[in-house]
């Protein structure tokens, strides 16, 4: 497992799901790695030894170091070895842009949203997204941050024309009011969806996420909404994904599909053991000595 900070709950349910299933697994430090690219030859290096050949990778790779981690990846991918969530998958999903076109390319429903290049531009955007309030996020937000609601055009603009100023991409959505401050996360893995929690923003927030002190507790989701979260892993490629999605009243919008979901809400919330699904997974794919070159698109 690929994993910066093994302390973190994450991966430590991970580490005791693979080891209660009779595996042995091992953390890497990602930025201690090193990489020998050499034709026909590729190999990893740890602590000045070479890396012996997993049956498969794990990878937690923390959107600060998205561009060294997915080439990590990429390295493991030639060597064979099987990836949770392949390197092209994780980077779709961490280019919200690039994320948004492909679902929307794939006719799932999404908050209507609008981007463009510099602060001229910022009266069209608002326009084209029904006026404010409207939501503005970084392209390289995570964890609620680089998130701000603008309750006037006037604020909306200042807001674009700042990010702008700094030389920052930014996306405008339309603010789904009836959602109030909540949204649904549901856990793909694998093709299903094996858990699902709603999640609740604190009283004057409207960003849900447990990061911005916001509370989970487990919630049923319609088919139509299942529909949704599998069609969005699809649609990106990822094998396992957590899948946050607005409860609108024309159906369900997508939000956002993230590549390395933390286990713990989910987890204390509806007692569902995620991380076992997510090993029981790879037992299923995993082939010892698969060659199977990876990585195309």
């Amino acid at each position: 497992m690929l994993a910066r900070n093994p302390g973190l709950y994450s991966p430590q349910r991970i580490v005791a799901a693979a080891e209660q299933a009779g595996h042995t697994i091992d953390i890497i430090n990602t930025l201690q790695l090193h990489m020998n690219i050499t034709s026909n030859r590729p190999k990893l290096r740890y602590g000045g030894n070479d890396l012996p050949l997993y049956d498969a990778v794990i990878p937690r790779i923390g959107a600060s170091i998205t561009h060294y981690g997915l080439a990590v990846l990429r390295q493991f991918e030639m060597q064979g070895v099987y990836p949770l969530n392949e390197s092209v998958a994780i980077g779709r999903s961490r280019d919200k842009l690039r994320a948004l076109q492909l679902l929307a390319r794939g006719g799932i429903g999404l908050p209507v949203t609008a981007f463009a290049h510099g602060p001229r531009k910022a009266e069209d955007v608002i326009r084209e997204v029904g006026g404010a309030p409207v939501v503005i996020k970084l392209l390289e937000g995570t964890q609620g941050m680089g998130v701000v609601l603008a309750e006037t055009d006037a604020s909306a603009r200042s807001v674009i024309e700042a990010f702008s100023a700094a030389n920052v991409d930014i996306l405008v959505q339309e603010f789904i009011r009836e959602s109030e401050a909540t949204d649904v996360r549901a856990f793909v893995v694998g093709g299903r969806v094996v858990a699902a929690m709603k999640r609740i923003g604190q009283t004057g927030e409207f960003r849900s996420n447990l990061h911005r002190g916001g509370r989970a507790e487990p919630t049923t989701i319609t088919p139509d909404e299942e529909e949704h979260a599998l069609k969005a892993a699809a649609a990106i490629g990822l094998n396992v994904c957590g899948v946050d999605m607005l409860r609108s009243s024309r159906g369900p919008m997508i939000m956002e599909v993230n590549s390395s979901p933390g286990l713990e809400g989910v987890e204390r919330s509806t007692g569902i053991d995620v991380a076992a699904a997510m090993i029981s997974f790879l037992e299923n794919n995993a082939r010892h000595g698969d060659t199977v070159t990876r990585g195309k698109g």
